[in-house]
């Protein structure tokens, strides 16, 4: 499924010049500008503001929208793609369990592909889409991760310590959190998420009251493999820099694992392909309602039409003809062009 990208215009068009200066005035009623040739008059300092701040909002906000929309797009093709495989494996797991029959090797094959298809899933997504299949645009997808021996209870126990943090090796600033005694769980997260966000790292409170640490899955081989601490000697040792281990979150989809040896196998990994597409829809509507609210902003980014009354019309040829001079002149000049005795006289004769 692709859906057709939406684009928006911040720009917006001028009437050309003509010969009836009414009708310039009309179209500049209308389009909110003219052109410079056929209006003399310069456009207050404020409006002159106000439009170019509108076409450069615009332009930004269209910009993002379009990224936007265009992350949806690909996001929602990659997970088509990968529920299409996996029905037609579920298809062949089921009349192999069922009948005991199907050609020799297309399950094995059809969990390869599928198993290439979710290792293409940062690129295939444009980096939107996690190991959770939780839909992250216009943010890059996130890895969560814990580390090893650094719990709320071990931090919530014991005297006061500075934690130096590192990541990138040796020549990289060091990030400090101060544990004291008697802090809560949510002050321990705050400053922790304080010290290593300028790392580019963030830590939030699990499910369980764990601290659950991330970063974008584009770094995250570089904060697994650099990530070390030292401490005061309570916690984690003094002296020189301690690599830690760091555990990735599990992703949601597991292909890796898929057996296909034996009954037993195949029928577990049946239940774990039914698992994967009921992830994998979940996903997809997700991305659908996130693409659905940005085309929704789109329609409402576009600028709104000015609607002109005849009335506004006279007035403006009005006020123009009744001022002495050129412009007099020309308004009635050219509210004249085009009309000869002979169309009067059949109008008149109309009465």
């Amino acid at each position: 499924m692709h859906i057709a990208q939406t684009s928006s215009s911040s720009g917006v068009s001028a009437k050309g010049a003509g010969t009836a200066r009414v009708v310039d005035d009309a179209s500049a009623a209308i389009n909110g500008s003219a052109s410079s040739s056929a209006r003399p008059e310069a456009p207050a300092p404020a409006a002159r503001s106000s439009t170019a701040s509108l076409k450069r909002g615009l332009s930004n906000w269209d910009h993002q929208l379009q990224g936007e929309i265009s992350n949806a797009q690909q996001t929602l093709d990659y997970l088509a793609r990968s529920s299409s495989q996996l029905q037609a494996l579920k298809s062949e797991l089921a009349a192999k369990l069922v009948a005991r029959q199907g050609r020799e090797g297309q399950v094995e094959a059809r969990v390869r592909q599928f198993s290439n298809t979710w290792r293409q899933r940062a690129s295939a997504s444009g980096g939107t889409l996690d190991a959770q299949l939780s839909y992250t645009s216009p943010q890059p997808a996130q890895q969560n991760f814990s580390i090893r021996g650094l719990t709320m209870a071990s931090l919530q126990e014991g005297p006061q310590e500075v934690l130096a943090f590192s990541v990138g090796g040796a020549n990289q600033a060091l990030r400090s959190v101060n544990i004291e005694p008697g802090l809560s769980g949510e002050q321990i997260i705050a400053r922790f998420d304080q010290a290593l966000m300028p790392s580019g790292i963030r830590v939030k409170q699990g499910e369980n009251g764990e601290l659950v640490f991330s970063t974008p899955e584009a770094a995250w081989a570089n904060v697994r493999d650099s990530l070390s601490v030292r401490g005061s000697g309570i916690r984690y040792p003094t002296g020189q820099m301690s690599r830690v281990r760091t555990d990735a979150e599990p992703a949601a989809i597991a292909p890796e694992e898929w057996n296909t040896g034996d009954v037993e196998a195949l029928r577990a990994t049946l239940q774990q392909v039914v698992q994967a597409l009921a992830h994998l829809q979940q996903a997809r509507s997700s991305v659908s309602l996130a693409l659905a609210q940005a085309t929704g902003r789109v329609a409402r980014a576009q600028p709104a039409q000015v609607s002109v009354s005849m009335d506004t019309l006279a007035e403006n040829f009005t006020e123009k003809a009744s001022k002495p001079g050129y412009e007099s002149l020309l308004a009635i000049s050219s509210a004249l062009v085009g009309i000869s005795r002979e169309r009067v006289v059949a109008l008149l004769g109309l009465g």
